[in-house]
């Protein structure tokens, strides 16, 4: 992962969403789209080291689906996490966010970020977890207390450790939460400057092997239920004015979601080829046989689900106030 990206700050973030709600209007209210129509032909989408947004740009069919209807595919990246995709998005420099944690995408919504979710996606088995250098004498989460752990603010690592206190009755407090970007986050773990990562793939996969660390509290085995989900954002104003860029978009990522699901050891070497991680770590992935589901945003069901995690966050303050996300999702 390159460390040359510019992570904005909270504030920055803050402040480049509110203007950009201003100038749209109040994000929660949702305006009649157009059924047809777009005003362009380009598609800029961003891109970072991971997930389907990475396999789609290495493999190329996606951009040859979308160039069959006209549309030319511009990459904007790499960027590290979800949140600078978001900033991206709002402040026009391009059109969709990367299919990153829905976590962030919520506390940029209610920040007054004009944005919409367009698709969402459940990636299993989950692998995001908290983990620690094996000679921290860190192996289980009554270890974290009087620790610092870093994690990414109103994230999928920050969720993951205070659903993980709870769970062990631990009041957070007890804990050093340490707001860093990945980037800085596994310098900070490999020198000893946190004593440990709350992180998503491959990351902290990466991390297991190279500083010899060891999970504390994984995802898909010690939660019991799922809070956060892969979701594509894009402005409101983006949807009104191009419908139909909308669809043939959703429809070419749940394609390379479908393809990625099919054709694991495929998928896991375009990623082991680009990244260069070590082989252990694709062979690691090659097990998982990991899958992609997609969901649209009228899937009811999955939004009572998105609703209930949301609602989990913003009663334990990872999200600042309740949302209803309803609300944010864009009618194609």
């Amino acid at each position: 992962m390159s460390s040359s990206i510019l992570v904005p700050s909270r504030r920055a973030f803050l402040a480049a969403s509110l203007g950009g709600a201003a100038a749209a209007g109040l994000a929660g209210i949702g305006p009649a789209f157009p059924a047809t129509g777009r005003t362009t032909d380009t598609l800029r989408l961003t891109w970072g080291y991971f997930g389907l947004s990475y396999l789609a740009k290495q493999r190329g069919a996606l951009e040859k689906r979308l160039a069959d209807q006209g549309i030319k595919v511009e990459w904007v990246g790499p960027f590290p996490n979800h949140a600078p995709t978001l900033q991206a998005v709002t402040g026009g420099t391009a059109d969709y966010a990367f299919g990153g944690s829905t976590t962030p995408a919520l506390a940029a919504l209610l920040a007054g970020s004009p944005l919409v979710f367009t698709q969402f996606f459940i990636y299993e088995p989950r692998t995001t977890a908290i983990i620690a250098k094996k000679s921290s004498g860190i192996a289980r989460v009554e270890d974290l207390v009087g620790r610092s752990v870093a994690v990414n603010r109103s994230g999928l690592g920050e969720f993951l450790v205070v659903a993980a206190l709870e769970q062990h009755n631990i009041d957070r407090s007890k804990v050093n939460f340490v707001y860093l970007n990945p980037p800085d986050a596994a310098p900070a773990l490999a020198a000893g400057k946190v004593d440990a990562w709350s992180m998503w793939s491959p990351g902290v996969d990466i991390a297991r092997v190279e500083y010899d660390a060891q999970d504390v509290y994984l995802e898909g085995r010690d939660l019991p239920f799922q809070i956060d989900f892969n979701s594509y954002l894009t402005r409101r104003k983006f949807v009104e004015e191009n419908p139909d860029l909308v669809r043939a978009f959703n429809a070419a990522i749940v394609a390379e979601a479908e393809w990625a699901s099919a054709n694991n050891v495929e998928a896991e070497t375009i990623a082991f080829d680009g990244l260069k991680y070590p082989e252990a770590v694709r062979d690691h992935f090659i097990s998982l046989k990991r899958r992609y589901t997609p969901y649209a945003v009228t899937d009811q069901a999955f939004l009572a689900k998105f609703q209930t995690a949301a609602d989990w966050l913003s009663a334990r303050k990872v999200l600042p106030e309740k949302v209803t996300v309803t609300d944010y999702v864009a009618a194609v």
